[in-house]
């Protein structure tokens, strides 16, 4: 592990399960404001509440838009996107509408990213696309991460986060090497030790989001520190 990708490795705590509740939303800012995360990232529903607690905290805070199939009309997610921003989101992934994709359909994907990621940025906020690849083979992921960068989009996301820790980091890899050097890959996966999510930023990521516990918060957190980079 290099000092170059600890030093670059963002985490974000995902609060995105079907039943998130408030009492979870709780924990979750407790969590990561304590350790001080680059994000926090929940369900739609949730953004609102979560921007009350998190007060005047700089946090990133995110949600998802079309979530987790993509297969929404582009109306639907923009307009999705839009109240997630006035409720004070900072930060949108939105799944691609895969169908489209496969079926060839670029003009369909394109149109669809360039929607939201324009609603997100004229918010100020940052914009990433969901590739749920687990169906797709190498060259349609390498094709969906080619048209999220030519529609503004900050980062690729490499799924919509219940992917094993070993699929994930190789699809980082591929989407690394898919996109060029302004956009960024974001690992979502089942990450359950700081090892695989520095495993994942060695792979490329230059963001890495999971489910986070507070004893892995605090090993993640200790192992991107200044202290363990000079050790």
């Amino acid at each position: 592990m290099t000092a170059s990708a600890r030093r670059a490795l963002r985490l974000e705590h995902r609060l995105t399960e079907p039943n998130a509740s408030l009492a979870d939303l709780e924990a979750a800012v407790a969590l990561a404001t304590e350790h001080e995360l680059a994000a926090l990232t929940v369900n739609p529903w949730l953004v609102k509440a979560a921007r009350r607690r998190l007060g005047r905290s700089r946090l990133t805070l995110g949600t998802v838009i079309g979530f987790p199939h993509g297969g929404q009309i582009l109306a639907v997610k923009a307009f999705e996107a839009s109240k997630a921003l006035e409720q004070g989101a900072t930060q949108i992934d939105f799944v691609l509408n895969g169908g489209a994709l496969v079926s060839g359909d670029d003009e369909t994907v394109f149109n669809d990213m360039l929607a939201v990621v324009d609603m997100a940025h004229s918010a100020l906020a940052s914009a990433g696309v969901i590739v749920e690849a687990a169906p797709l083979g190498d060259e349609l992921v390498r094709r969906a991460c080619r048209l999220a960068e030519r529609a503004g989009a900050d980062y690729v996301v490499t799924s919509a986060g219940a992917a094993t820790v070993r699929s994930t980091v190789s699809r980082v890899r591929l989407m690394r090497d898919s996109v060029g050097p302004r956009i960024g890959v974001k690992a979502a996966g089942r990450f359950r030790t700081a090892d695989q999510l520095l495993d994942a930023a060695a792979a490329g990521a230059t963001r890495v989001s999971a489910a986070l516990s507070a004893a892995l918060a605090r090993a993640a957190v200790a192992s991107t520190s200044p202290a363990a980079v000079a050790s």
